[in-house]
């Protein structure tokens, strides 16, 4: 195993560790700073971590081809693995996103042998623009991103560090 999928196992433990032992509210302090995103694509949901404990959890949608992990582009899947929120934008055409730092060297490295592009500019994004939370119903939409409500983006948007580690589990 290589130094990035023991680094991703490590992650996962953590985060694992800490899931039952935190204590979830209905909204994020003011001074909270979301530094680790654990996604399980199985369960459908997003929690994320501020000192190792858990602050709250998300239903989310994922691309339309939400099993296995992301390899080419247009496959419509939600990539796997550990990567990082490397930026973020209000000015899209979802109401705001965080980017996933997707693809790593070994996603292209993958693609290139079988010929192929990665893909990339996955993020975790609100509803489309004009489109209001009470119309959303959670399902797997995306072309690969991970979907979120336009209130629970505003408030990821609002506490999360750029350089977060996001481990995407199947």
């Amino acid at each position: 195993m290589n130094k990035a999928g023991i680094i991703c196992i490590i992650i996962y433990l953590i985060l694992l560790s800490n899931i039952s032992y935190a204590i979830e509210s209905d909204t994020i302090a003011a001074a909270i700073k979301i530094d680790s995103i654990y996604v399980d694509k199985s369960d459908r949901v997003l929690i994320v971590f501020s000192k190792q404990q858990k602050i709250k959890s998300y239903s989310i949608g994922l691309g339309f081809q939400p099993i296995g992990k992301k390899q080419f582009e247009g496959d419509g899947k939600t990539p796997e693995g550990l990567y990082f929120i490397d930026t973020k934008s209000a000015q899209s055409k979802f109401h705001k996103n965080l980017n996933i730092s997707y693809p790593n060297n070994d996603d292209k490295a993958y693609a290139k042998l079988h010929q192929k592009n990665a893909g990339g500019d996955i993020k975790i994004h609100g509803l489309p623009n004009g489109v209001e939370d009470k119309h959303y119903e959670v399902n797997d939409w995306t072309l690969g991103c991970i979907a979120l409500r336009n209130k629970e983006i505003d408030e990821l948007f609002k506490h999360i560090r750029l350089g977060c580690p996001i481990y995407i589990a199947p």
